[in-house]
Order: C-alpha cells, then sequence, then structure tokens
C-alpha cells in the first residue's frame, strides 16, 4: 500500500494470532436459513439435497486448503478443524474464518443448481463463522461431542414438530405439546402417533457428516510392459458415525491421529465450563465506528484466469460495486462503503448494534454475503464468460473512535486507490508497448506522480480524464429522496432513503458537508 500521512490509522487494527498449540476451528452457520429453507422450499424436517448441498460445500472447502482435517456438519452448520501444526495465514483468527467462510458461501450458490436443478436460487445466502480455540485434546474432544448430541437433539425435536404440525396441529400448538418434553417421551411420541422408530431414520439426519481426509492408491499411469504404477494421494470421505468423540473411532482413522493426536479415554459428559467458552464471543468497543474491509483472495491469479481487462476492467468492478449496494441495501447499520480494485471497505454507524456488535459475526455476515452475491451476479456483468471457479475475500473489523479518524481511514483509501491506479496505468502502457513486466518495474521505479503523468502523455493519455471510477474509487451510500405517499394529496410528503452509487472526491470536506447524515447521522 501506498505511503500517506493517513497511515497512521493502521495503528489501530489490532494482532489476533491463535498461538500454538491452539487446536483452531471455525465454526459456521447458516443466518436466517429458516426463512432461506421456506424460501427455497425445502422438505421438512429434513431435506436431502439441502444436505448434499452442505456437505459437497464442505468437500470443496477441504480441497481447497490441505490444512483442514476434519469437518462435521449438521442441518445448516459445519465446523472445519485445521491440523494442530498449521501456519494458515499466520493463525491470524479474522483472516482464517472470513476466508473459510466467504469459500464456503461463495461455493453453496456455485453448486446450488448442481444440487437444485428444478430451482433457482432466489437471493445470496450469508452465513455466520467463529473460530473456537480449543487448548488441549480433552477441549477438542469435548467440542465434538457438544456439536453431535446438538444435531440428535435439535434434529429429534424437528422431527416430533413437523410431524405434529403435518398431522394437522398449528406450530404453536405443536410447540406447546413439545415444551419441555425429553428425549425418551419425544420417540414415544413419534412411535406412538406416527408409527416411527427413531433410531431406524437415515444416520445422516440423527447422526450428521464428518468428513476426513485418507490415504487412497491410484493407477497414475502403466509402464511398457503393462504394469500399472500407482501413487497414494489423499481423498475426501464421509461418514455417518455415531460417536465422532468416541477413542474408536477417532483410532481407526490414522490420518486424524497424525495430524491431530487421540483421544486419552471416552467422554462420559461434556464440562458446562467447556460449553461456556465454546459460546464465548469477542464484542467490540461501544461508541466507535466499525470499519470492515475485504479483500479479495489471490485476485492477481483470479484476473488472470478470467482474462480481466488490464489495467482497470471497469465490469469487474461493477460486479463489486453491485455486491456492495447489496451489503447497504440488506445491512441497515452499514452506513457507507467505499471501493478499489478487489476490496471494499463498510462503515457501521457509531451506535450500531448489529449482531451485538461480536467482531467474528459482523465480519463473517459481510464476507459471506459479499461472496454469495458476487457469484450469484457474475452473469450479469460478464455474459460470455464462465466462472471457472469460485472467488473467496479475507476480512477483519477495526473500531474507530472518532469523525475524524474515520474520514482519514476514508481517505488513506482513495488516496491508495489515485497511487495504485496511476502506477497500474503506466505499467500497463509499457507491457502492451512491447516491454516486459521486469522492465516496466525496473522504468518505474523511484519515478514520482508527475513523471507518470508525462509518461501517459506519450502514450497519448491524459491522466486526469480517466474515468473517475478508476482514478477516485467507488462510493456507496444512502440518500434521501422525497416521494408523495398519496397520489391525491400533494402536501402528503415522505422521505425515502435511497442506495447511491458514485466516484466522487471524499477526501475534501465538500462530499461529506453535502452529506453530512452519513457519519454523523444529520438530517
Amino acid at each position: 500500500m501506498a505511503n500517506s500521512k493517513y497511515e497512521y490509522v493502521k495503528s489501530f487494527e489490532f494482532e489476533d494470532e491463535i498461538m500454538l498449540p491452539n487446536i483452531i476451528i471455525v465454526k459456521i452457520d447458516g443466518c436466517d436459513f429458516n426463512r432461506f429453507s421456506e424460501v427455497h422450499e425445502f422438505e421438512k424436517p429434513n431435506d436431502d439435497k439441502a444436505l448434499e448441498l452442505m456437505n459437497k460445500c464442505a468437500v470443496s472447502v477441504m480441497q481447497r486448503y490441505p490444512d483442514i482435517v476434519f469437518a462435521y456438519g449438521y442441518s445448516d452448520e459445519y465446523s472445519f478443524v485445521f491440523k494442530k501444526t498449521t501456519k494458515f495465514y499466520q493463525r491470524r483468527a479474522s483472516k482464517v474464518l472470513s476466508v473459510i467462510v466467504s469459500s464456503f458461501a461463495s461455493i453453496y450458490v456455485d453448486k446450488f443448481k448442481e444440487v437444485f436443478s428444478c430451482k433457482d436460487l432466489k437471493y445470496a445466502p450469508s452465513f455466520r463463522a467463529k473460530v473456537v480455540c480449543c487448548a488441549t485434546l480433552e477441549v477438542f474432544q469435548a467440542y465434538l461431542a457438544w456439536r453431535q448430541n446438538d444435531c440428535h437433539t435439535n434434529n429429534q425435536h424437528d422431527i416430533c414438530f413437523w410431524m405434529l404440525c403435518k398431522s394437522g396441529k398449528s406450530e404453536s400448538e405443536a410447540r406447546e405439546i413439545l415444551k419441555g418434553t425429553q428425549k425418551q417421551e419425544k420417540n414415544e411420541i413419534l412411535f406412538q402417533q406416527f408409527g416411527i422408530n427413531y433410531k431406524t431414520l437415515p444416520a445422516i439426519f440423527r447422526q450428521g457428516s464428518c468428513l476426513f481426509k485418507s490415504q487412497v492408491e491410484y493407477v497414475v499411469k502403466f509402464s511398457e510392459d503393462g504394469t500399472p504404477i500407482k501413487r497414494l494421494r489423499r481423498k475426501e470421505n464421509i461418514v455417518h458415525a455415531e460417536n465422532i468423540a468416541a477413542r474408536r473411532f477417532w483410532n481407526e482413522h490414522s490420518s486424524l491421529l497424525t495430524e491431530l493426536g487421540g483421544f486419552a479415554e471416552d467422554l462420559c459428559k461434556t464440562k458446562p465450563e467447556y460449553i461456556r467458552s465454546f459460546l464465548f464471543e469477542n464484542k467490540l468497543m461501544p461508541l466507535t465506528y466499525i470499519l470492515v474491509r475485504i479483500d479479495g483472495c489471490h485476485f492477481h491469479r483470479f484476473s488472470d484466469d478470467h482474462k480481466f481487462e488490464k489495467p482497470n476492467d471497469e465490469q469487474a468492478l461493477m460486479l463489486m460495486n453491485s455486491c456492495a449496494i447489496s451489503i447497504l441495501e440488506k445491512i441497515e447499520d452499514v452506513v457507507f462503503a467505499y471501493g478499489i480494485s478487489d476490496e471494499y471497505s463498510f462503515v457501521l454507524k457509531k451506535g450500531s448494534q448489529f449482531c451485538q456488535r461480536k467482531a467474528s459475526e459482523i465480519v463473517s455476515v459481510i464476507v459471506s454475503h459479499f461472496s454469495s452475491t458476487y457469484v450469484m451476479r457474475w452473469k450479469d456483468f460478464f455474459p460470455t464468460k464462465t466462472l471457472k471457479y469460485s472467488p473467496c475475500f479475507d476480512g477483519r473489523a477495526v473500531c474507530y473512535p472518532s469523525y475524524e479518524i474515520i474520514r482519514d481511514y476514508l481517505s488513506w483509501r482513495q488516496v491508495d486507490c489515485h497511487i495504485n491506479n496511476q502506477y497500474n496505468s503506466c505499467f500497463w502502457a509499457l507491457v502492451k508497448s512491447g516491454k516486459s513486466k521486469s522492465e516496466a518495474q525496473k522504468y518505474l521505479k523511484g519515478t514520482q506522480s508527475q513523471e507518470k503523468n508525462d509518461l501517459l502523455l506519450q502514450f497519448g493519455i491524459d491522466y486526469n480524464t480517466v474515468k473517475d471510477i478508476f482514478r477516485h474509487g467507488s462510493s456507496v451510500f444512502r440518500i434521501k429522496e422525497k416521494r408523495t405517499a398519496d397520489e391525491n394529496v400533494e402536501s402528503a410528503v415522505k422521505l425515502r432513503s435511497k442506495v447511491k452509487l458514485a466516484h466522487n472526491n471524499i477526501i475534501d470536506d465538500s462530499f461529506w458537508d453535502e452529506h453530512p447524515w452519513i457519519l454523523l447521522n444529520e438530517e
């Protein structure tokens, strides 16, 4: 990033490295998936295809990130476990969390049609995520037992609930019947009223799905005499085990013992203090602006693979802008967004209570919705290009205490936009003129802004006339517009918020003087 007087704002960022020997788990679950399942008409109480889609996404995530050695999921949640010695994204919690949930969300959209061939995805899903740290194998074992017990408890309740509803009971009546009932009582309801033996239901519903890798022999080629030459490769396996926290299950799989270690004994009961630690989440400082910045992961390769125009692809930028607009339409507390290249910054109002100010939830909801929207709207901006693979973004949340400092943060990003765009314009002009990339880099080393402008003029480019979207970046915010509440009564006028995309100079005061409500909540 370019140097500027505004760079001091980076000092507000904090380190969130997860120290060894903690085992890292990223737990994700669908955000408002009750509504999502109703809108997309998933079967109740369990939809085979919805679970198949979740499992396909989990397999893809494990294939993309080899440091994930185990995963467990049921319903709309999944837990991804990293090998004990992982250095994935330097073990930075926000990076690890955001990359996994972003990948999962974009893959979910990418594979939706593959699983639901007769259904259209009506809106982009989002997921909550958090990092759970397990200091010992005993704590990790307790986490697995806790999640699988929740799978059983929730599934048993849901089956009873929906069977009662299908028999004619209202949802409130079904809840009242099940209120306070124990496991055995639910089993009796299912058997006596509906002839269902709970223990014979498919294991995927009762026990969830676990994924791990095993070594499998593959024939890679044949020798001259026809003898097959084999190599060992890792393959993802999906099983529906009865007790994933049991020593017997764990000891059967050498890869798990190697990467995570073995359990000393079977677990009788999960300690309440362990569960409290699993549920704990850090909250961001009150009465500060929350800034969530997301960046594309390996977008240099992504842009090359998808043949984006250099130095700027306007359609790619408009796709990013469309995703940012979607965030402001979805989350009222996000009052401003600023984007350049493959990054976007989202500002939440100072008094926001969005997600109870839980850092991991705020970041994961924003980055997952942005990612899923990116995939969902790809064809709107690239109708003739195939999305070769789903992208992902990393994200972090930072608190800024004052109006002046959040302004300086946004100014820092716009200064970077100008410097980077000017450099890239020169670099690609040189490359297109016949220079190699290394020659172009050497030529531009140490050049100042005016020298770059003079160089561009040699190629017939006046930098000051380059499109504002490239020089200034993109701002997304709400404006107030008047609308008539009743066409027959001219005086009946109401104010309505509308999300606007602009390419303004946001360093100068004039923009903020014209839009004081954005950061100061002033009309």
